[in-house]
């Protein structure tokens, strides 16, 4: 009955705030349902202290959620394996070269200069942390979510290839991320006087390879079954058993079930997945998936604007995330910029891909699941408030502002693109 109360709470919410986002504020769906939900959480927060018993059971079920849990082993696959379906895979690979380098070598350099950055800024504000906790920020803030906006950056007419390179990047540097802070928090819980640099490379293998090769052989397992059954009732079906065994899967070999669903989930939505599949069914499938995105991303919005009830986050961490944004922006600047300068010998790259990537590149509910997942043994109060700030500055500022900037950067464009060459 606890479950089913909690499921009510969650989508009776989202129902109510994407109801009145789309008639009063008319915001991106995810980002409309994040501020009502941060702004109706402050108002709770406020009854609770009043004592009003209605509020403070709310906050008992929001406290009884186990958000990490919630996120990293259900909503995730869901999410990712809906996002690789929808993905254009011929546009994908052309653009395969960016995309590979933004979502690893990208992540690394993010990750290493937010935490070189946070090392030396947290003193500052009389909250000096060791290195390894530093990394540990840097690896869980770096994985980047632009599902948020991506209506926006379709809307604002963006180059074909540009958007690709931003949902293809998101998709990708989410298992990377959490691979990469699965690693470092090996080394942290351990010690890093006690590291092996074989096990290091052993978990980064089993994590990382293991994830894509388990994708593989399920994306073209569904493959063979889906050529083998003409009906949709049963193929809809099949792609839902392969998200929810396949991540159980994953979880059980100890591999990692984000990469393991994004590959599948091209696989299974690549233009060869898609000739095993009927027109109808092709329709049925796609719609279903689409679905699943709403609902999910609705529920997972509303989930972490509730958060806000439960955390303790002081006012000298707010201090401290505030500063923390301009850090990840200025990392998430120079992580583009050398992926970028690498290819510019091999074709053209604009300062608007640029400027777009860079603040384009959102952090979502991904970094919130990995700093709740950190045990109390840690400084896990301070970073879970750092990070707190930068997602939620992340998701209301970057994400109300990258339309009108992208649409704007495009039109200072225009006139420069008429001129004649030799003007």
């Amino acid at each position: 009955m606890a479950l089913y109360f909690t499921l009510s709470l969650l989508l009776v919410a989202a129902a109510a705030f994407a109801y009145l986002n789309h008639r009063l504020l008319h915001l991106p769906p995810t980002i409309g349902l994040m501020a009502l939900t941060l702004l109706s959480s402050l108002g709770l927060v406020g009854l609770g202290r009043l004592g009003v018993p209605a509020v403070l059971q709310v906050v008992e079920v929001v406290r009884a959620i186990d958000f990490h849990t919630v996120l990293m082993q259900y909503l995730l696959s869901f999410l990712l394996f809906a996002g690789a379906m929808q993905l254009d895979t011929q546009s994908l690979g052309r653009q395969r070269l960016p995309v590979l380098l933004l979502a690893t070598l990208g992540t690394l350099i993010s990750a290493i200069l937010v935490s070189c950055g946070l090392y030396l800024l947290l003193p500052l504000f009389g909250q000096p942390l060791d290195f390894i906790y530093c990394l540990l920020f840097g690896s869980l803030i770096s994985p980047t979510d632009p599902v948020a906006v991506l209506g926006i950056l379709t809307k604002a007419g963006l180059p074909k290839s540009l958007e690709t390179n931003i949902v293809g990047e998101s998709l990708f540097n989410d298992g990377v991320g959490v691979v990469l802070f699965a690693t470092v928090l090996s080394v942290a819980g351990s010690g890093a006087d006690t590291v092996d640099g074989g096990q290091v490379l052993r978990l980064l293998l089993r994590e990382g390879v293991g994830g894509l090769a388990l994708g593989a052989v399920l994306g073209y397992g569904t493959y063979w079954l889906l050529r083998r059954v003409d009906d949709y009732h049963v193929e809809t079906l099949l792609t839902l058993a392969l998200v929810t065994g396949g991540s159980a899967l994953a979880a059980r070999l100890h591999t990692s079930g984000p990469l393991a669903m994004v590959v599948a989930g091209l696989i299974v939505g690549s233009q060869q997945g898609r000739h095993a599949l009927s027109e109808v069914t092709e329709d049925y499938v796609d719609k279903f998936w689409e679905l699943i995105d709403g609902i999910l991303n609705a529920v997972l919005f509303v989930l972490m604007g509730l958060e806000i009830l439960v955390l303790r986050i002081k006012g000298q961490y707010v201090g401290v995330g505030l500063a923390a944004v301009a850090l990840v922006l200025l990392a998430r600047l120079v992580s583009v910029s050398i992926p970028l300068s690498l290819l510019r010998a091999r074709r053209e790259v604009s300062d608007f891909n640029l400027a777009v990537l860079t603040w384009g590149g959102l952090r979502g509910g991904i970094s919130v699941a990995l700093a709740l997942s950190l045990p109390p043994t840690m400084p896990r109060e301070l970073l879970v408030g750092i990070t707190y700030v930068v997602v939620v500055f992340s998701i209301l500022g970057q994400g109300l502002t990258i339309g009108p900037l992208a649409a704007r950067l495009q039109r200072g464009l225009r006139p420069a693109a008429a001129q004649p060459e030799n003007s």
